[in-house]
């Protein structure tokens, strides 16, 4: 192996950083949970190790971010601002795939100059819970479940075999747990601690699992 391997193990461009996260989200009969590990990495280096990838663009749809946090964060930002001033004109919770649709478009029209793949999920009284992944490049997808981030290769085959549908929430909560536990063990660039957002017609629950209490550990 050459030096240049050795100083470049990820075949960077000049400038470019490496990232890497797991972020997922499932719908129940009612509401939906998305997931995400904490770890900010720039390379081999670990710059946040408990951020939070999981915001709000309004009361009942929120936002799982991956890829460049600086990219991600300015299009979550752009989107709450926009469907705050759609709300109000319109005078009711927006849908969820309207949300998403403002991710894609943005998503889209910058594919050339920033790096973020998203996962848009939540409630409204219209389809009741929805997941809409938005991957790298800008498409849009509805799923009954998403993955995303570096650590979502290493968990395809075990999310395969445990997802069923109909699943409760905390049948939800459980499988979301145990899937990116096993992603943060296989993954270096993802780790920390799992967060999780619930949201049904009932509003929003966060809970977070420490280190010493995953389901999976190496």
């Amino acid at each position: 192996m050459d030096n240049n391997s050795c100083m470049n193990p990820y075949g960077l461009r000049d400038g470019e950083m490496s990232s890497g996260t797991t972020i997922m989200a499932v719908t129940f009969d009612g509401g939906v949970v998305l997931g995400a590990d904490s770890r900010t990495s720039s390379g081999s280096y670990v710059a946040n190790r408990v951020s939070d990838k999981i915001v709000p663009l309004h009361d009942y749809v929120w936002t799982c971010r991956s890829g460049s946090a600086a990219d991600t964060q300015a299009v979550a930002d752009y989107v709450k601002y926009y469907i705050s001033a759609h709300s109000g004109e319109l005078d009711r919770l927006p849908r969820v795939q309207t949300c998403a649709n403002l991710i894609r478009k943005i998503c889209y029209n910058n594919k050339d100059r920033m790096m973020a793949g998203m996962i848009c999920g939540g409630w409204d009284p219209y389809e009741g819970g929805q997941v809409f992944e938005i991957p790298l490049g800008g498409t849009i997808m509805k799923q009954k479940f998403a993955i995303g981030g570096s650590g979502s290769s290493y968990i395809y085959g075990l999310m395969d075999s445990l997802y069923r549908e109909n699943m409760t929430k905390e049948e939800c909560k459980e499988f979301c747990k145990k899937c990116i536990a096993h992603a943060m063990a296989r993954d270096g660039s993802s780790g920390g601690v799992i967060r999780l957002v619930i949201i049904d017609k009932e509003g929003v629950e966060k809970e977070c699992i420490l280190g010493n209490e995953l389901p999976f550990m190496p």
